[in-house]
């Protein structure tokens, strides 16, 4: 009978045909042949399993992740953020000086601001540009102007930013000047002034006229009583 031997390495398999004496002899032999062909084949298997290209040879996060983490979910990492808010950065506006002062072609701004009483700081500032366009013919008021008014008559001092953003916003008596920190006085700004506050009251014995110039209304006297 011919001998025969079939190695599966596989399936880890080695069959051996012929007769006894044969096999016994060379048993050991095809042992030795099964493990070297078991080794040849790993060999080959183990270089497949890498990459050609170095570049494809990368291990991503996501790779490591999955070889770490099989079943158990990888551990969170918590990012805190900040709920602290920046720091408004004030500024600080100064006054500029302006001719307040009453002369023979106008009102001072205190006696003014006397007769027409404005109860709030929108109320003030939208005064002190009225004062400041018609009688002073300023066609934009810098913000500066307006703290040295309230300095004139001796009010608080707000943060003037704040009221002139709002009241172009909310008011609508004044709106934005063509420079930085400038305002202009509305229709809307000059009707309030004009006639929703108090009007004009003489002084006593004091003769008040508005140039022709600063309203659109012909040149008024207004002549008290003492």
């Amino acid at each position: 009978m011919p001998a025969k031997f079939k190695i599966n390495v596989r399936e880890g398999v080695v069959e051996l045909e012929g007769e006894e004496n044969f096999v016994n002899k060379h048993l050991e032999k095809f042992e030795d042949i099964f493990k070297y062909a078991i080794k040849e084949v790993m060999k080959k298997e183990f270089e497949n399993s890498f990459p050609s290209n170095k570049s494809s040879a990368i291990v991503t996060s996501s790779d490591m992740e999955k070889r770490f983490y099989k079943n158990d979910s990888p551990p969170m990492v918590s990012k805190s953020r900040s709920n602290s808010k920046q720091a408004k950065t004030s500024i600080t506006l100064p006054p500029i000086p302006v001719d307040l002062k009453s002369n023979v072609n106008k009102i001072g701004l205190r006696e003014f601001f006397a007769t027409k009483k404005p109860s709030n700081h929108y109320e003030k500032a939208t005064l002190f540009v009225y004062y400041l366009t018609k009688f002073n013919k300023e066609v934009e008021v810098k913000y500066g102007e307006i703290l040295s008014c309230y300095e004139e008559v001796e009010e608080k001092k707000p943060s003037i930013i704040d009221i002139i953003k709002n009241s172009i916003r909310y008011k609508g008596w004044l709106e934005q000047g063509t420079e930085k920190f400038t305002t202009r006085l509305t229709i809307s700004g000059e009707n309030f002034v004009k006639f929703d506050l108090p009007q004009l009251k003489n002084m006593a014995g004091h003769q008040l006229t508005i140039p022709s110039s600063a309203t659109s209304d012909t040149t008024t006297s207004f002549i008290g009583t003492a």
